[in-house]
C-alpha cells in the first residue's frame, strides 16, 4: 500500500468549468490539501502490515482508506471486534482507464464530461459486508488496483476493535496459525480444578517463531478474541490504549499540509465524553503460560459451569488467534453421609450458616407411628422429612416441636435440617416408634419466670413459674452478671439445649419435683438467698424429663436492692 498518487487525487477532485489544463506543482499541492481535508474527515489511512487499534462511539461510523496501485496484488484485511458486535464493509473504488496515464507539460483539453471521475469517493463495489462479533477477514490472491475503503459502525454501544491489512499475506503472518484440531480439551475435572490441553500452533512447531499461550476462564460465555477479554478485564486501560477519534495511525502528515491539529476526526462534533468504566468482572481471569500446551486451573467453585478459552499470541507482534473454546461443570461437593438416629435417643446436631444436615431414621421393627421431636436451641430451622423418598413434612421449627408421622413396615425416614442465613444452628432431634416414652418433657404454654418486686431484698429474690400436670423435675440455677461476664456469655446463654449438666455446681440453687392436675394451680415459687446487694443475677429453670432430656425456660434477670432498712 502506498500514499495516494497525485494523479488519483486530481481525478477525485470535482473540476470547475474553467479547468483547461493539468495542474502545476503548486496547484496540485493545494488540491491535495483540499482533498485530504474532505476525503479523510473522520477517517485514517491503514498502514501496510501493522495492526491498528481503534475505538468506536455508538452510531458514529469510522472509515479507513488504503491504496493498491497494481492489479493482481495479494490483499488481506482482518477486522477483530473486541467487546461488542460490529457492522463493517469493505468496498473498492475502481480507477478510470483514461486516468492511468500521467504527463507533464501542455496537453489538449479534454471534454468537460470526461474530466470528472466516473465515480465519487463515497461509491464503489462492495467486496465484503459483515455484522457480528467474529473475527472475519477478506483475502484475495490477486486484488485489482484501486482505492479501498473500510467502514465500521457500532450500533449497540461504544466499542474497541482492531484492524490489520497487508499486501504481502504470503510472507507476512502476524497471526499465529491454529493446528488442524483447534479444540481445547478438558482432560481432568475435579471439584475445584480443571486440567486443559491443546495442540501446539504450527507457527511454533513448523515456522519456529516464538509464541505464548494464554488461558482465559469465565462464567458467562466463551470469547472469540483476546482483545475482547482484555476489554472486559480492564476497560479503562483498553480505552486509553485505543486511539481516540481522528487520532488513528496514518502515514500522512496532515500538519505538513497546513491543517491545524484536531481538524480531523470529528472536530466539528466537538469533544466526546469518556465512557464510564464498566463494573469489574470477578468471575473472569486470564493467565499466560508461556509455550506450555497444558495447564491446570485451580480455585474453582464446586458444581459450577465454567468456560475455558486458549489464545496463542505472536511474541513479536502480539497478534493473537483464538482456539475453539470449551466449557465444563466442576464436580459437586461430596454429599455427607446421613447421621443415623437411634430409636428413642436424642441426638445433638450442628448446622452451618446457610448449610444443611442430613439424618436417617430406619426403625428395625414394624411400627404404626413415629414421633419426631425437634428442639431448635438457637434460631428457627426448616425441617423436611421424606419417607421412602416421598415428602411427608416441611415445617419451620422454633423452640420445641413434636410431630407424629404415620408409619409403614420397613419404612426409612430421611430428615433434612436447614439452618438460617445469619448464624449457625444447634438442634436436638429425637425419633422414636414409641411416642408415649422417651419424649421431651411437655412444656407449659407460658415458659416465663416471674420475679416479685415487692419480695426483692438486698440478699434474696423470689420467683415463680408454671409447672406441668405430670410429675416432673425442675432445677433452678443462678449466675451473677458482670460487665465482662455478660459479653462472654453471649451465644452460650441463648443456647436452649444446654442442660443442668453444663452448669457449674456453684450455680445450682435447688432441684425439686412438682406437678398439679389443675393447670390453673400448677404454679411453684422459690426464694433465692445468699445474694449480694445491688447485684444482677441471671436465673434459669430447667424442666427435666424421664429420659434425662431437659428443656430450659426463658431466662430472667433480677437485681437485688442496694439499700435495705
Amino acid at each position: 500500500m502506498a500514499p495516494l498518487p497525485l494523479w488519483l487525487l486530481w481525478l477525485l477532485l470535482p473540476l470547475g468549468p474553467q479547468a483547461q489544463k493539468l495542474p502545476t506543482r503548486n496547484e496540485a499541492r493545494f488540491q491535495r490539501q483540499v482533498l485530504d481535508q474532505a476525503l479523510f474527515q473522520d477517517s485514517a489511512v491503514l498502514p501496510d502490515g501493522a495492526e491498528v487499534r481503534g475505538y468506536l462511539f455508538r452510531d458514529t461510523p469510522k472509515r479507513y482508506f488504503f491504496m493498491v496501485e497494481e492489479d493482481n496484488t495479494p490483499l488481506s484485511v482482518t477486522v477483530t471486534p473486541c467487546d461488542t458486535p460490529l457492522e463493517w464493509r469493505l468496498s473498492l473504488q475502481e480507477l478510470p482507464e483514461e486516468a492511468s496515464g500521467q504527463g507533464s507539460g501542455e496537453q489538449e483539453p479534454e471534454p468537460l464530461e470526461q474530466q470528472r471521475p466516473r465515480a465519487t469517493p463515497g461509491a464503489g463495489a462492495t467486496l465484503l459486508s459483515y455484522r457480528g462479533n467474529d473475527v472475519e477477514a477478506f483475502a484475495a490472491a490477486g486484488a485489482p488496483a484501486g482505492l479501498y475503503r473500510l467502514e465500521l459502525l457500532s450500533t449497540e454501544r461504544d466499542a474497541h476493535f482492531r484492524v490489520y491489512a497487508t499486501t504481502t499475506p504470503a510472507s507476512d503472518r502476524p497471526y499465529p496459525e491454529l493446528p488442524r484440531d483447534p479444540r481445547v480439551d478438558v482432560t481432568a475435572l475435579g471439584r475445584t480444578t480443571a486440567t486443559l490441553a491443546w495442540k501446539p500452533s504450527p507457527t511454533a512447531t513448523r515456522l519456529r517463531q516464538p509464541v505464548a499461550y494464554c488461558v482465559v476462564v469465565g462464567r458467562e460465555h466463551n470469547f472469540k478474541s483476546l482483545c475482547a477479554v482484555e476489554a472486559r478485564l480492564s476497560p479503562d486501560d483498553a480505552f486509553m490504549a485505543a486511539p481516540r477519534p481522528g487520532r488513528d495511525f496514518s502515514p500522512f502528515d496532515f500538519a505538513r499540509f497546513g491543517f491545524p491539529p484536531g481538524s480531523l476526526g470529528g472536530g466539528a462534533r466537538g469533544p466526546r465524553a469518556r465512557p464510564p468504566p464498566r463494573p469489574p468482572q470477578p468471575d473472569l481471569w486470564k493467565v499466560c503460560v508461556g509455550n506450555k500446551t497444558a495447564f491446570t486451573v485451580s480455585g474453582l467453585r464446586p458444581g459450577t459451569q465454567y468456560y475455558f478459552d486458549v489464545f496463542v499470541a505472536n511474541a513479536r507482534t502480539n497478534a493473537s488467534t483464538a482456539y475453539v473454546g470449551t466449557f465444563a461443570r466442576t464436580r459437586e461437593e461430596a454429599a455427607p453421609a446421613p447421621l443415623e438416629l437411634k430409636d428413642g435417643k436424642a441426638t445433638e446436631v450442628f448446622v452451618k450458616r446457610r448449610g444443611a444436615a442430613l439424618l436417617r431414621f430406619a426403625p428395625a421393627a414394624s411400627h404404626q407411628k413415629v414421633a419426631l421431636l425437634v428442639h431448635a436451641c438457637l434460631d428457627a430451622v426448616r425441617v423436611q422429612v421424606r419417607r421412602d423418598g416421598r415428602p411427608v413434612l416441611s415445617q419451620r421449627v422454633e423452640g420445641v416441636r413434636q410431630f407424629l408421622l404415620r408409619g409403614r413396615p420397613k419404612a426409612t425416614y430421611l430428615l433434612r435440617l436447614t439452618g438460617g442465613r445469619q448464624e449457625a444452628s444447634v438442634l436436638k432431634v429425637l425419633a422414636t416408634t414409641r411416642p408415649d416414652k422417651h419424649a421431651f418433657p411437655p412444656l407449659p404454654e407460658d415458659t416465663r419466670i416471674k420475679a416479685f418486686d415487692r419480695l426483692r431484698t438486698c440478699s434474696s429474690a423470689t420467683v415463680a413459674w408454671l409447672g406441668t400436670q405430670e410429675r416432673s423435675k425442675f432445677c433452678l440455677y443462678k449466675r451473677e452478671l458482670g460487665g465482662a461476664d455478660a459479653d462472654r456469655q453471649g451465644r452460650r446463654a441463648r443456647n436452649q439445649c444446654l442442660g443442668p449438666d453444663a452448669r457449674d455446681r456453684s450455680e445450682k440453687v435447688l432441684c425439686k419435683y412438682f406437678h398439679s392436675r389443675n393447670p390453673q394451680r400448677a404454679v411453684t415459687t422459690e426464694t433465692v438467698r445468699g445474694l449480694q446487694p445491688g447485684r444482677a443475677y441471671l436465673l434459669d429453670v430447667y424442666l427435666v424429663g424421664h429420659g434425662g432430656h431437659s428443656v430450659r425456660y426463658q431466662s430472667k434477670v433480677v437485681k437485688t436492692r442496694r439499700v435495705c432498712s
